[in-house]
């Protein structure tokens, strides 16, 4: 059924599959991504520590990523239980990776965590770890895609 869909809009199922996976892994950076930075200017403006920023970074990330993949499903009719599991199966990987390279990319870029708010340096930090958080999760979402478990929202 998907190669006829595919089929039937001009495109390879390759293509097809990476731009399903682009599309997913945007909508990924869209909650995570958001959350993600929220926490980090939070925990900067309080001057938290850089793990208790991080911390509130992470638990923001998945927060909006979840909700912002519940709203649809919830949208749509399905239960809570229903709409959760499908959430915590179909996102919940890509999640933890885009996650995982945003943080890595704020903790290893010298200085962006001790610079301030204003500083040219820290959103230039906060940028370059969300491309980071698009390109690690990417191929995790052209996977999920290819099996079925991914879709575009």
């Amino acid at each position: 059924m998907h190669e006829q869909h595919v089929k039937s809009e001009g495109l390879e199922p390759s293509e097809s599959q990476a731009r399903l996976a682009a599309s997913a892994t945007l909508h990924c950076l869209l909650g995570c991504g958001f959350g993600e930075v929220v926490g980090v200017v939070i925990g900067v403006a309080l001057a938290l520590s850089i793990v208790a920023t991080l911390s509130l970074a992470v638990t923001l990330g998945f927060v909006f990523g979840f909700a912002l993949g519940l709203i649809p499903l919830m949208r749509a009719g399905l239960g809570w239980s229903h709409s959760v599991k499908q959430v915590l199966v179909a996102e919940g990987l890509s999640i933890l990776v885009m996650e995982t390279a945003e943080v890595l990319v704020e903790v290893y870029t010298p200085g962006v965590m001790e610079a301030g708010l204003s500083s040219p340096l820290f959103w230039f930090g906060m940028l370059l770890a969300l491309v980071a958080g698009f390109i690690a999760a990417y191929p995790v979402n052209y996977i999920l895609v290819g099996k079925g478990i991914r879709h575009q929202h």
